[in-house]
């Protein structure tokens, strides 16, 4: 039975639409059930329609406060039952209102835990590494402190700015990304202290 995930987009979503395309192979092991937003028009959602998939929108301006939002966030995707949640360009901070339901998986634009927060690759570059490259782990209440399912390093060459550094790692975030999610629905995963090991546990077991 193919593991139910719901995707979180704030714009076009191309992350989104790769995992969309990946779970039409039968043997991929995940099935998207829905795509949403926090914004209204996010291109993303008409990809995802178009595909079939169903799709919600939950604007962070329709709520009074944080807490309110997550709240509705959290029923909307909990009425698609999903067994993983992936967070792919999703461009707000998940409260516990969401986390405590669901396990979510997060994409970061440098080697975890090197540089977390909103500002990963501009920071890589104004600190003169050489190597920086992406991560997928484990959502938790922090800033980009959950366990690491993945990372993939990229090299930074000298002419390289913010943008042609970003272009190179969202291209190998998005082969990692389809990678991990598909390895976690079909074999599962167990915590061994913050170690990600394959495993038979579900979801639910891991929550």
């Amino acid at each position: 039975m193919s593991a139910r995930v719901v995707v979180l987009i704030s714009g076009a979503g191309s992350n989104m639409a790769a995992l969309v395309e990946a779970a039409s192979d039968p043997g991929y092991g995940a099935e998207v059930v829905a795509v949403g937003a926090d914004r209204e028009g996010a291109a993303g959602l008409k990809t995802a329609a178009d595909a079939g998939v169903p799709v919600f929108c939950t604007p962070f301006s329709a709520y009074p406060d944080r807490s309110a939002w997550n709240s509705a966030l959290a029923a909307e995707i909990a009425a698609h039952r999903p067994d993983l949640v992936v967070s792919a360009g999703f461009m707000r901070i998940l409260g516990s209102e969401v986390l405590a339901e669901n396990t979510v998986i997060n994409l970061h634009p440098a080697l975890l835990p090197a540089f977390p927060g909103a500002h990963a690759v501009r920071d890589a570059l104004a600190h003169g590494v050489k190597v920086t490259g992406a991560t997928v782990h484990f959502a938790d209440e922090g800033v980009d402190t959950g366990p690491i399912i993945d990372q993939v390093a990229v090299r930074v060459e000298p002419d390289d700015d913010e943008a042609s550094l970003h272009g190179r790692i969202k291209a190998v975030e998005q082969r990692m990304l389809v990678d991990a999610v598909g390895r976690l629905a079909r074999d599962g995963w167990r915590l061994d202290g913050r170690t990600v090991r394959p495993g038979k546990e579900r979801a639910e077991e891991n929550r």
